[in-house]
């Protein structure tokens, strides 16, 4: 009989990454950045004037700054998921879900990569949030947990290469109130979003918000820092993104550029085209092919993602000018455990989104279910209380309901003149042509790459367990 160990190896040697031609070069050093919870375009490099991201920036500047990226899923476990298995997360069963688990049938670019001469570790946010014991694995999908970056590098062996994922929780929620101004974040210099009120309340939850992203952005500075000491940076792949969008209102959990679209940069000098803009459409899935290309191994088959590093190099790439996101259940917030899937499809002019169960709250139900509160895929904080405070008031009842109504069936946006995807023209003729291509388009992506929704969509995410905690009511929320 072979164990839970013995199986995992078997599934892993059947699905190994196969070596490419023998890099000439030394393989590099891998470091994966992810913040928790941070939106495009909130950093100082794509133009926002209420932040400062030096390293970032930096990373940009000596790289490839991205600016079509977007998550696989708008929900942090689902997307970090996708990020280690390089396959969209409809492929990936009960690994779809917010607090679930990762079967471990699903190979992940830690194990492969240690499996080729990797050392591997992380630090802090990993995968998750769940469980990775249920699905048959020994340790977290990331890899092997350490204290921090300094602590893993004092533990590898002299000159094993490295794979590291430094997992940073910032700025998922709570915040500390008044933090972002304390901090030095100008009010004034904030672009409020067009789907939230434009109050001072508003604008000091979100330079709380932005705070954070700065102190992630130094955090991520410091490591550099002590790679370049070494003398390892130059040989180490730099990646800085997100998992999901931010934790406000029709944000977050939603399929919306607030929720999906992501900072992204990469750095990694003879290889990356220093100062480049990608323009091409990405999906963070994309990561893990790209990682194991630069480790001179192929990918393995069953991965949907594809290496970024042609486009990093200032090159163009066919079948680069749409991308797909998708989202299952996020937290357990309707009564019956119920998910609420979408599935959408973005190109540079038009968001068309499929909201599969329609009946169902996308926020989650008015009253508390389980988990989080009221409307429970939206996180708790001051933006959502002044939502649900003023849900009678003309001030900030239609921004209550662009966040909280029931949707329909079809969304479709015209981003041209509706940048921040707030008029759905899905029932506009003039738009039918158009509406129609990606329709049939997002339907052909759900049947090449096995989604169930496309066949059987008999709600099994419904029935997959949820392993985060019940909340209880909070006063007015």
């Amino acid at each position: 009989m072979i164990g839970v160990a013995g199986a995992s190896r078997a599934r892993l040697d059947a699905s190994a990454a196969r070596p490419q031609d023998a890099p000439s070069e030394e393989r590099p050093n891998i470091l994966l950045a992810i913040a928790d919870d941070w939106s495009w375009p909130h950093a100082s490099a794509y133009g926002d004037k209420a932040i400062s991201t030096p390293v970032f920036d930096r990373v940009a500047r000596e790289g490839a700054l991205f600016s079509n990226a977007f998550t696989a899923a708008p929900s942090c476990t689902p997307s970090r998921a996708a990020i280690l298995t390089g396959q969209y997360s409809h492929r990936l069963a009960e690994g779809a879900n917010l607090h679930g688990f990762l079967p471990s049938r699903f190979p992940v670019y830690p194990d492969l990569l240690e499996e080729a001469g990797y050392y591997v570790g992380y630090t802090r946010k990993g995968w998750g949030p769940g469980r990775f014991e249920p699905g048959g694995r020994t340790r977290n999908p990331a890899g092997t947990q350490f204290e921090d970056f300094a602590a893993f590098l004092a533990s590898r062996p002299s000159k094993q290469p490295f794979v590291f994922w430094f997992g940073s929780q910032d700025p998922h929620r709570p915040y500390e109130e008044g933090s972002g101004a304390a901090a030095g974040i100008d009010l004034d210099r904030i672009e409020v979003p067009p789907h939230l009120p434009d109050t001072r309340e508003v604008r000091s939850d979100l330079a709380d918000y932005l705070a954070e992203v700065q102190r992630f952005d130094r955090e991520v500075g410091e490591i550099l820092e002590r790679l370049e000491s070494a003398g390892e940076l130059d040989n180490t792949l730099v990646v800085i993104t997100s998992d999901n969008g931010m934790p406000f209102p029709r944000s977050k959990a939603n399929v919306y550029d607030a929720g999906a679209r992501m900072p992204l940069a990469i750095r990694w000098p003879g290889k990356v085209k220093a100062g480049a803009t990608v323009d091409g459409f990405v999906n963070l899935s994309d990561l893990a092919p790209t990682f194991l290309a630069a480790a001179g191994l192929e990918p393995p088959d069953e991965m949907t993602g594809r290496s970024l590093l042609t486009l990093a190099e200032g090159k163009d790439e066919a079948d680069r000018d749409h991308v797909f996101v998708e989202r299952e259940r996020h937290a357990q917030v309707r009564k019956g455990d119920l998910s609420y899937p979408m599935r959408a499809v973005r190109t540079s002019d038009w968001l068309y989104i499929r909201n599969l169960r329609p009946d169902r709250w996308p926020a989650g139900d008015p009253e508390m279910y389980f988990s989080v509160g009221p409307f429970g895929d939206i996180d708790g904080g001051p933006t959502k209380q002044i939502l649900l405070d003023g849900r009678d008031d003309p001030a900030f009842s239609r921004f209550f309901h662009l966040a909280t109504d029931k949707r329909p069936a079809e969304e479709f946006y015209d981003l041209r003149s509706d940048p921040g995807q707030l008029r759905n023209v899905a029932d506009d003729p003039t738009h039918a042509k158009e509406k129609a291509r990606l329709r049939a388009l997002l339907d052909d992506w759900m049947r090449s790459t096995g989604d169930p929704r496309a066949t059987s969509d008999d709600d099994r995410w419904d029935r997959y367990p949820y392993y985060g905690g019940p909340a209880k009511p909070v006063k007015g929320e």
